[in-house]
């Protein structure tokens, strides 16, 4: 592991077990933060802590459901309690279901989108917020996505809802967060190709690609490092003056 933006810091990533968050977990540990990959699929978690390790760095696996306060309180205390802080929380859990009518979205799966995607992000805020504030000192990024810009291509109106809350919850939060020299952004992910898209569209066929990238822009979908990019520059001192922005990464597919 190269020294470099974020040697010394702790960063919580959830979600971070496959996908656009193992792809951040993996970014910021490549950089020197010391990494608590969350995640309620324990195998895989485990697996992104050991390919941490393995290539030096240093991670522990939080097997925490980010939708029940017990297990996040639990999950920032024993980050604490291992690395001693917490500098970069990077709100990356959240749920996707196939699009459908709203009137054919049961209530309890609109209450589960909303529990994890935006409940899920309220409740990690509020752990970590005041270990950030008394250190004067932090980097909060929320995902959201283009749904939350406009609305959702492959996901129901309750995906659409979530996403935009959260720009939403964003904002306020940068607001009473930047007396403390805590940033607060969102980015806003257009169309990627990761394990959770594919089981959402099992039927995503080469020729199905092709098609798809033809109507973006760049001509091409998203690659999760692309993604690990983008948020790893606002989670560095490199992003200091930014705060409450939302930042679209999508290939110039939406553009606001």
């Amino acid at each position: 592991m190269s020294e470099a933006r974020f040697t010394g810091q702790v960063a919580i990533v959830t979600g971070a077990a496959r996908g656009l968050g193992k792809a951040v977990a993996l970014k910021l540990a490549s950089e020197g933060a010391a990494v608590v990959v969350n995640d309620v699929r324990r195998e895989l978690a485990e697996a992104v802590v050991n390919q941490i390790e393995a290539a030096g760095g240093q991670a522990m696996a939080s097997i925490a459901d980010v939708s029940d306060e017990a297990q996040v309180e639990a999950m920032v205390s024993a980050t604490v309690e291992r690395f001693k802080t917490v500098d970069i929380l990077v709100n990356n859990a959240g749920l996707m279901r196939t699009t459908s009518p709203l009137e054919a979205v049961p209530l309890e799966e609109f209450q589960a989108m909303m529990a994890v995607n935006v409940t899920g992000v309220y409740l990690c805020l509020k752990a970590v917020l005041p270990i950030m504030k008394a250190r004067r000192s932090g980097k909060i990024v929320n995902v959201s996505s283009s749904a939350g810009r406009c609305m959702s291509t492959f996901n129901g109106p309750h995906y659409t809802a979530s996403k935009a809350a959260v720009l939403g919850l964003t904002r306020h939060v940068a607001r009473e967060a930047a007396p403390y020299n805590i940033n607060v952004n969102a980015v806003a992910p257009g169309t990627f190709v990761t394990e959770g898209g594919r089981e959402l569209l099992p039927d995503l066929t080469p020729e199905l690609i092709q098609k798809i990238e033809q109507g973006i822009p760049l001509r091409r979908l998203g690659d999760p490092q692309d993604h690990a990019n983008l948020v790893a520059f606002l989670c560095s001192s490199e992003a200091s003056y930014i705060t409450g922005a939302t930042i679209d990464i999508n290939a110039g597919e939406l553009m606001m």
